[in-house]
């Protein structure tokens, strides 16, 4: 019995399979869809993850190797999509999502782990703005351009803190400005789109906060510091 399901499942996959390579890849493929992008507004949610770094930008000069150096872990996105059509080409898109991160930041200089490990975890409420310009649809396939701005609020920031790295306390602006470009790919199934795409986020503006002390080693030398990420979200419609 066991083995009967299984085969039933492995032939229900094959099918489902060639049915979809069918209706999307195929030379002469069913379209599917073919009205849905011409609605005025419709609405999504995406998931995805994200990599994020930190740009730093020092008053006076440091050798290489001995700046302050970023560890990058991968983090998790959710959100929700609003899409306006202005235009067969263009589209306005509004994409306020929750994304998590974390970056391990280590100073050189230091013999105790207490001191040279910052480890700075960041939930993120970001609030992106942008311009979709589609290609033509080919099939069930269509490709785009995104491009626009953001601002992100950091839950994590400890801005309010009184304490500093003296005591193992790294603090951050709590909104943070932001452009953001990248591409993607409407795929239209029978049921829904698919839409994978990747985007560049740049921050804008300095993102510290520095200690009290303003020779602080941790923040005395840091002219500016601004993050950036890679952002990879899979949207359903």
């Amino acid at each position: 019995m066991r083995k009967l399901i299984v085969v039933f499942l492995l032939l229900f996959a094959i099918h489902a399979n060639s049915q979809f390579t069918k209706s999307i890849f195929s030379k002469d493929p069913i379209i599917n869809l073919e009205t849905w992008q011409k609605q005025r507004l419709y609405f999504g949610y995406y998931l995805g993850f994200n990599s994020y770094d930190l740009k730093f930008d020092y008053k006076n000069f440091v050798p290489e190797g001995t700046d302050i150096q970023v560890k990058k872990t991968i983090g998790f996105n959710v959100g929700v999509v609003a899409d306006l059509r202005l235009h067969e080409y263009f589209n306005l898109r509004f994409e306020p999502g929750l994304y998590y991160t974390k970056r391990d930041l280590y100073y050189p200089g230091f013999d105790k782990e207490l001191d040279y490990l910052r480890e700075v975890s960041s939930t993120y409420i970001n609030f992106p703005l942008l311009l979709k310009f589609s290609a033509l649809r080919a099939g069930n396939v269509r490709p785009y351009l995104l491009g626009g701005a953001s601002t992100t609020l950091n839950l994590s920031a400890n801005n309010k803190s009184i304490d500093d790295n003296y005591d193992q306390k790294f603090r951050v602006k709590p909104w943070t400005f932001n452009y953001e470009i990248g591409f993607g790919i409407d795929i239209f199934t029978e049921y829904f789109i698919f839409s994978p795409s990747v985007r560049g986020q740049f921050g804008i503006g300095d993102e510290l906060i520095r200690d009290n002390n303003p020779n602080s080693p941790w923040t005395g030398n840091i002219d500016s510091m601004k993050s950036r990420a890679l952002l990879v979200n899979f949207t359903f419609h």
